[in-house]
């Protein structure tokens, strides 16, 4: 009876801390709204061939630039409209979230770990290895980024994989910076102290200790960096620097569009919101997760 009553009241005592960070995180608008969009983008990529109505590469000239649904001499299987080739602007606009998120995701995690690495070395040995990656970023960061992945893409080939990399090499000093002193912060904490009295190794209170204590700064930045990949996409697409030109990619919509915006404006507007709301989305399920998870916001 004595280890049923010692033990019971302690499991009922408080909820499990992954019932109570459900709740912090649904109970943030920001949380629900931008992560609710980004998870469906993510299931309309997947179920892309399913839901798309038309083959985004057809071309029906006789069907050129009719307008969307709710304007004069629209037709109903064209939702949003044709394009000047005939291709249906609803499709590629669903087959382009797929390169849009397939370049936030993985850029944005690839430029994260690099970054975070570093970061958390230079924040808490300081010394020699906080020199060199401090110069290391000064240096990275003296380079357009626009500009510098561009020059990254340019000498790698046009493709996803270009892309993404460029995103990575580039954007790395981002989490580097912010990370380097999240730690060099933590570091003086008591908490790790503690640690080091307790007879703790160096990477593990950097990776047990220090790691979850900065995880709420990371995942806003990291948010806020898938969005940033959306853009810089967008804009390779833009100038014919991504994808072929036989992939659906909003950059290469926005670029189309641009050139018959007086007679199809259509085709410019679609993934041009579909680009503002993308990156609205990231942005704020980045402040509402740093809101949801930041101990001292929730004070």
């Amino acid at each position: 009876m004595a280890d049923v009553a010692g033990t019971t009241p302690r499991a009922d005592a408080a909820p499990s801390r992954l019932a109570k960070t459900v709740r912090a995180l649904l109970a943030q608008p920001k949380v629900v709204w931008g992560g609710g969009f980004i998870l469906f983008l993510i299931v309309l990529a997947f179920l892309a061939p399913f839901v798309a109505p038309h083959d985004p590469l057809a071309q029906d000239l006789m069907s050129g630039t009719l307008p969307p649904i709710g304007f004069a001499e629209h037709d109903a299987s064209f939702i949003l409209g044709t394009d000047d080739l005939g291709r249906d602007v609803l499709s590629r606009l669903i087959y382009g979230t797929r390169v849009a998120l397939t370049v936030a995701f993985v850029a944005a995690i690839l430029a994260a770990v690099a970054g975070t690495l570093l970061g958390m070395l230079a924040g808490y040995y300081g010394g020699v290895i906080d020199a060199i990656v401090s110069r290391l970023i000064e240096i990275w960061m003296a380079f357009p980024p626009v500009l510098l992945s561009i020059l990254v893409v340019a000498i790698m080939g046009s493709g996803v994989t270009s892309v993404i990399a460029a995103i990575a090499i580039i954007d790395w000093t981002r989490f580097a910076r912010v990370v380097r002193a999240e730690t060099m912060a933590q570091a003086q904490a008591d908490y790790v102290t503690a640690a080091r009295t307790l007879g703790f190794s160096r990477l593990a209170i950097l990776f047990r200790e220090i790691l979850p204590n900065v995880a709420p700064v990371l995942l806003a930045l990291l948010t806020l960096e898938m969005g940033i990949a959306v853009i810089v996409e967008a804009i390779l697409s833009f100038v014919g620097l991504s994808v072929s030109s036989d992939t659906p990619t909003w950059g290469g919509m926005i670029a189309q569009g641009r050139q018959i915006i007086y007679q199809a404006w259509w085709v410019f507007a679609a993934p041009l919101t579909a680009l503002f709301l993308t990156v609205l989305a990231f942005n704020q399920l980045g402040d509402g997760l740093r809101r949801a998870l930041d101990p001292v916001m929730q004070r």
